[in-house]
C-alpha cells in the first residue's frame, strides 16, 4: 500500500512539471486568488454598509425612550375616547361634543368578519411576524428611494397602533425608525390578540352619518351602519376595514353628515378587500358574490340627535364648568399661577389652559356626573317653552328679539343646583340667561346687603323705624321710592315688605363700607369694582347672574350659612378613578337669629300689601315660603326668588338688549307675570319631583329670638313720651340686641304749622296758634322734612327745628271784605306767619284762624284783620270793613252776640283751628297727589341720566334708585 501511494505522488509530480501544467496552474492560482479577494472585499462592504446602516439607524432613534411594558401600557390602551354626562340619579345624558369619536370594544366583542377583513387587507402576516416584515420595509423603502409611482407601503399593524398613539404622522425616516423599533419592543410585552384590539379601537374611520369625526370599530359600525361591530356582515366589515388607507376620500359622508352624491372610490375599496379575504379563505365563493351585491347606500344609518339637539344649555354649562375644572388641575400640575403673571401672559396662559382641558374632557373618556335632576329639569324646560307670559317682542340691535327668561332652583343644604332654565330657545339665542348674562338685581338686593348687614350688627332691627322720604346720595344724585309715594316713617319689616327705597338706603348708609363690601364678597358677589359697593348698591345697582343671585339667598335657606353653588359632583375616568370631586365648605355670613329675621320679613313680601302677595294663589302647593320681588330702572329687568327651607328659585325676564319691559300685558304687570313664570316652572317642578321640596318642613326659629318693644325711632326701650307719640313697635327681636337704655330724647313741645310745615313754637308764640306733640331728635335721621311725608296717625310729631322769623312786624292785613256772611282777606305775603285774628271796630276780639285760612263767618257789624307771626307780632289794624243790619235788630241782640262771641272766642279759635286743619289736610294731600305725579314724570324724564342696566353701572359708581312696583294688586 505504501508503495502505490509513493508512485502515485511520483507520477503527479511527473505531470505538474510538465510546461504546460505549470502555466495552467499558475492562472488558476490568480483567478482563485482575485476571487477570494473580491468576496473579501464584498464581505467588508456589506459589514461596512450594515454598520454605517446601523448606525444611521440607532442615531435615527437615539432620542427614543425605550419603553418598558407598563409604560407601553399606558401610551397605547390610553385611547382618546369620547366623555359622557350623567344626571344626578346616574342615568346617562349624553357624550361632551368632541372634534373626535370613539368608543372602546373589547376585541372579543367585534365581529371575525371584521378582524378578517383588517388582516387581510392591512396585515396578512400579522400572525407570523414579530413587528415588522423586512421584506414589505425593503419594498416600501426601494419605493420611496426610487420614488416610484406605488406606494405599497410597509407598515404591520403593530406599527401603525405605535404610529397613531406613540409617534406622529410625519413621513421621515426618523419617524419610521422609531417606528420599527417600537414596534419590535412592543412585540415583546403583548400578544396578537392585545395588539389587534388596540388597531381596531385606535384606527380613525373618517365621518359618521351626524358629521362628526369617528374612530374605532364600534364608532365606525354605530355612525355608518346603525349597528354594532359585532353585528357586522361581510359586506359593512370589508366597507369598514377598507376606510383606514383614506379615511376622508372612501367615508361615504360629507362634511355636515350628508351623504355624497358618489362614494365609488370607498366602494372600490371595499371590493379590494372583499378580494383578499376570499383569497385567504375567510369567506366562500357565495359569501363573496353576496357582498358584492349588498347595497351600502341604502343601508347606511340616519343621523342621530345629539346631546346638544336635546340639551343644548345644559351640554355646554356642562363642559364649561367641567373644562374649567380639569384646567384648574393642569395648572396645579405645571406650578402655574395665573393671579402673579402679567395680564398679557396671564390672558395667553388660560387660552392656551382652557385649550387643553377642552381637548382633554372631550377624548378622555371621563364620566361627568351632575347635580341637575333630570324630570325636574324636563319639566321645567317644557313650563319655559309653552308660557304665554312673556311680553312682546321689541326691536333690538339685530332685528326683533323676544323677551327672554333666566331660572335657577339650587338646593340650600348644599348649594348644587338641581335645575335652570338658559333661555326661550337655543337656536335664536344660545347666551345662557341663568349662568352667563349678568343683569342688576334691583329690589332683590335690599335684604342682602341694605338689612342684612345691618342687622347681623344690631344697627336695626324688624321694628326699627326709618324714613320714608326721598333724599339724595352722597354723590348728590336723587333717589325715590316707586310711585312717589312715602310715609314719613316705617319700619324696616314695612319698608322690606313693601319694597320702599328710602328705607333701605337709610340702613344701608349706617353700615360701614367694609362691612358691606365684605358682606358681598361673602355672598358670592366677586365681581366688584374697587369702589363697590356703590350708594346706589341696597336698591339694586349690581350687575349679577342669576346664579349668583339666586345662591346669595340661598344662605337664608341654610340657616345664614354660604355656600359656593356648583353643577358638577364628580368626574371620574373611564376605569372609575374618580379625579374630583365637590366638597361643601359652607361659611357663616349671618348668624341663624339675623337669618330668621330675614326670613321671617320675607314671608310678609307674599302676604296682603306685599309686592309678592299674588305668588301663593299662583301655585299649585304650598309650604313655608319667603320671597323677594326686584325691579331695575327704566324697568329694563323683572326679578323674583323665592325660597322654602330645602330650595331656592330665582327668576329673571328681560331684552337681551336692555330696554323696558311692557308694563302691562295680558291683564297682568311685569310683575305678576315674573311671578306667574316663576309659579308655572315651580309647578311643573313640584309635578315632577314633590319630595324635592319638603313642603312640610317650615323655617324653625333658633334660640335667641324674642318679641320686644322698642321705641322705633331710637331702638331703645319706649318712654311714655314714645307711647304717645305712637312710635313704638313690637317685634322679633335679637336677643343680643335688647336694649337696656329708655328712650328720653322726646319731649312735649307746642308746635306751629307754617305753609304745612311744623315747626317748634318760641315761648312768645301765642298758644291760640300753636299745638302740642312730641318732638323727634332729628340725628336719628338726618333727613329734612319727615313731618311732609308722616300720616294722618302721627300728627302729634314735632320736628326739631325753629319756626321761621324774619324779625319784623307783619305788615297790615289786605283786601279785607264783606259779603253779609263772612268776613275774607288776602293771604299775607311774610313766610312766617301763624295765623290772623278778627276784631270788632271797637277793638274787641271776634275770633281767630290758623295761616291757611282767609275768611271767617260771622254777623253783621264792623271788623278789622290783624296778621300775627311765629314770635306773637302782629300787625297793625287792616282797613275796616261793615254791614249794615235792619234797624228792627236791637241793640241787645247786638250786644248778646258780641258776649258771645267774647265768651267763647278761644272755643271758637280751636273749633275754627281743627276745621281748617282737616281742610288744609286734604289740600296737603291733594298737593302730594299733583307732586307725585310731577315726580313720576320727572323720574321718567331723568331715568335715562340715572340709568340702571347692567352694562352701564357696572362702570358707573353713581347708579340710579332702583324703581320697585306694588305688584300685590296686579294678579
Amino acid at each position: 500500500m505504501r508503495n502505490f501511494f509513493e508512485k502515485l505522488n511520483s507520477s503527479v509530480d511527473n505531470v505538474k512539471n510538465k510546461p504546460a501544467i505549470q502555466r495552467l496552474n499558475i492562472t488558476s492560482q490568480v483567478f482563485w486568488n482575485l476571487l477570494l479577494i473580491l468576496f473579501v472585499l464584498l464581505i467588508m462592504l456589506t459589514l461596512f454598509a450594515g454598520g454605517t446602516g446601523a448606525g444611521y439607524f440607532m442615531s435615527l432613534i437615539d432620542d427614543q425612550e425605550a419603553y418598558s411594558q407598563e409604560e407601553f401600557q399606558n401610551e397605547i390602551y390610553n385611547y382618546e375616547e369620547i366623555s359622557g354626562i350623567y344626571f344626578s340619579g346616574g342615568e346617562f345624558l349624553g357624550e361632551i361634543p368632541a372634534e373626535l369619536e370613539r368608543k372602546e370594544l373589547p376585541l372579543d366583542e367585534m365581529s371575525d368578519h371584521l378582524i378578517n377583513a383588517v388582516i387581510s387587507t392591512e396585515d396578512e402576516y400579522f400572525f407570523e411576524h414579530n413587528g415588522i416584515v423586512p421584506k414589505a420595509l425593503l419594498r416600501a423603502t426601494y419605493q420611496e428611494v426610487s420614488n416610484a409611482s406605488t406606494q405599497t407601503g410597509g407598515s404591520t399593524l403593530t406599527q401603525q397602533v405605535v404610529k397613531n398613539q406613540i409617534l406622529t404622522n410625519e413621513v421621515s425616516f426618523d419617524r419610521k425608525a422609531k417606528e420599527i423599533a417600537l414596534a419590535m419592543r412592543m412585540e415583546n410585552y403583548f400578544n396578537k390578540e392585545d395588539i389587534l384590539e388596540a388597531y381596531l379601537n385606535i384606527v380613525p374611520f373618517g365621518r359618521n352619518s351626524d358629521g362628526r369625526n369617528i374612530a374605532g370599530a364600534q364608532s365606525a359600525a354605530e355612525g355608518i351602519f346603525g349597528i354594532d361591530a359585532s353585528e357586522l356582515n361581510p359586506a359593512q366589515a370589508a366597507f369598514i376595514a377598507g376606510l383606514p388607507k383614506n379615511p376622508y376620500t372612501y367615508t361615504p359622508f360629507a362634511q355636515g353628515g350628508t351623504v355624497k352624491d358618489s362614494f365609488k372610490a370607498g366602494l372600490n375599496r371595499m371590493n379590494l378587500v372583499l378580494d383578499n379575504m376570499r383569497d385567504n379563505d375567510f369567506i366562500t365563493e357565495e359569501e363573496y358574490k353576496n357582498a358584492q351585491d349588498y347595497n351600502i347606500r341604502e343601508n347606511l344609518t340616519e343621523p342621530t340627535e345629539s346631546v346638544l339637539d336635546d340639551y343644548p344649555y345644559l351640554t355646554n354649562e356642562t363642559q364649561s364648568r367641567a373644562k374649567r375644572i380639569i384646567r384648574e388641575d393642569l395648572l396645579e400640575e405645571a406650578g402655574i399661577n395665573l393671579e402673579e403673571l402679567e395680564e398679557e401672559e396671564r390672558q395667553s396662559t388660560r387660552q392656551q389652559y382652557d385649550t387643553q382641558a377642552g381637548n382633554e374632557l372631550a377624548s378622555g373618556g371621563y364620566n361627568v356626573h351632575i347635580t341637575i335632576k333630570k324630570d325636574v329639569y324636563d319639566a321645567m324646560q317644557r313650563a319655559a317653552a309653552n308660557s304665554e307670559w312673556y311680553g312682546p317682542d321689541r326691536q333690538g340691535e339685530d332685528g326683533m328679539e323676544p323677551e327672554q327668561v333666566g331660572a335657577m332652583m339650587i338646593d340650600n343644604d348644599s348649594g348644587a343646583i338641581l335645575s335652570f332654565v338658559g333661555g326661550r330657545d337655543f337656536n335664536q339665542e344660545n347666551l345662557n340667561h341663568a349662568t352667563q348674562s349678568r343683569r342688576q338685581n334691583g329690589s332683590t338686593m335690599k335684604p342682602l346687603l341694605a338689612y342684612g348687614p345691618a342687622m347681623e350688627q344690631g344697627l336695626v332691627q324688624p321694628g326699627t323705624i326709618l324714613p320714608d322720604v326721598p333724599g339724595e346720595f352722597n354723590t348728590g344724585d336723587e333717589y325715590k321710592n316707586y310711585g312717589g309715594s312715602y310715609q314719613g316713617l316705617v319700619t324696616v319689616r314695612e319698608g322690606l315688605k313693601e319694597s320702599r327705597n328710602s328705607p333701605a338706603i337709610h340702613s344701608f348708609n349706617r353700615v360701614d363700607h367694609d362691612t358691606a363690601r365684605n358682606t358681598m364678597l361673602d355672598l358670592g358677589f366677586t365681581n366688584l369694582a374697587p369702589a363697590e359697593p356703590y350708594p346706589s348698591a341696597p336698591i339694586g345697582a349690581v350687575g349679577t347672574t342669576v346664579e349668583q343671585n339666586t345662591n346669595a339667598y340661598a344662605t337664608f335657606g341654610n340657616n345664614g350659612q354660604y355656600n359656593d353653588s356648583y353643577m358638577i359632583e364628580k368626574i371620574e375616568t373611564k376605569d372609575g378613578e374618580v379625579i374630583f370631586e365637590q366638597t361643601i365648605e359652607p361659611e357663616e355670613v349671618f348668624s341663624p337669629q339675623t337669618t330668621f329675621l330675614t326670613i321671617d320679613m320675607l314671608r310678609d313680601v307674599l302676604e296682603s300689601g306685599g309686592t309678592g302677595s299674588a305668588v301663593p294663589n299662583m301655585m299649585n302647593f304650598g309650604g313655608d315660603w319667603a320671597g323677594k320681588t326686584g325691579t331695575t330702572n327704566d324697568t329694563h329687568d323683572s326679578w323674583f326668588v323665592g325660597l322654602n327651607p330645602n330650595v331656592t328659585f330665582g327668576t329673571w325676564i328681560g331684552y337681551d338688549n336692555p330696554q323696558g319691559i311692557e308694563e302691562y300685558y295680558k291683564g297682568l304687570s311685569y310683575g305678576a307675570r315674573t311671578q306667574q313664570i316663576w309659579s308655572d316652572m315651580m309647578n311643573a317642578a313640584y309635578e315632577a319631583d314633590a319630595d324635592l321640596f319638603g313642603t312640610d318642613d317650615d323655617f324653625e326659629q333658633p334660640d335667641g329670638i324674642v318679641r320686644q318693644t322698642i321705641c322705633g325711632i331710637s331702638g331703645k326701650l319706649p318712654s311714655s313720651k314714645c307711647e304717645e307719640a305712637d312710635l313704638t313697635t313690637t317685634d322679633y327681636f335679637n336677643e343680643q340686641f335688647i336694649p337696656t337704655e329708655t328712650d328720653e330724647s322726646l319731649e312735649s313741645e307746642p308746635f306751629v304749622t307754617i305753609n304745612g310745615s311744623r315747626y317748634l313754637a318760641y315761648d312768645s308764640t301765642p298758644s291760640a296758634f300753636t299745638e302740642t306733640g312730641v318732638s323727634i331728635n332729628e340725628e336719628y335721621f338726618d333727613v329734612e322734612k319727615v313731618e311732609d311725608y308722616l300720616p294722618d296717625d302721627l300728627d302729634n310729631v314735632t320736628p326739631d327745628r325753629e319756626a321761621p322769623n324774619n324779625g319784623r312786624t307783619p305788615s297790615p292785613v289786605a283786601n279785607v271784605s264783606y259779603n253779609g256772611e263772612e268776613i275774607t282777606w288776602s293771604e299775607h305775603r311774610d313766610s312766617d306767619i301763624i295765623g290772623y285774628r278778627i276784631y270788632r271796630s271797637n277793638g274787641s276780639p271776634v275770633g281767630s284762624v290758623d295761616e291757611n285760612n282767609h275768611s271767617f263767618s260771622i254777623g253783621g257789624g264792623s271788623y278789622f284783620v290783624t296778621a300775627v307771626d311765629s314770635m306773637g307780632r302782629e300787625s297793625s289794624k287792616s282797613t275796616e270793613t261793615e254791614s249794615y243790619v235792619d234797624e228792627d235788630n236791637t241793640l241787645e241782640e247786638d250786644e248778646e252776640e258780641q258776649d258771645a262771641n267774647n265768651d267763647n272766642g278761644s272755643l271758637e279759635d280751636d273749633n275754627t283751628s281743627n276745621s281748617d286743619t282737616d281742610e288744609n289736610a286734604d289740600s296737603e294731600n291733594e298737593t302730594d297727589d299733583n307732586s307725585s305725579s310731577e315726580e313720576n314724570n320727572t323720574e321718567n324724564n331723568s331715568d335715562d341720566q340715572q340709568g340702571n342696566d347692567s352694562d352701564e353701572q357696572d362702570n358707573n359708581e353713581n347708579g340710579n334708585s332702583d324703581n320697585e312696583e306694588n305688584e300685590d294688586s296686579a294678579d
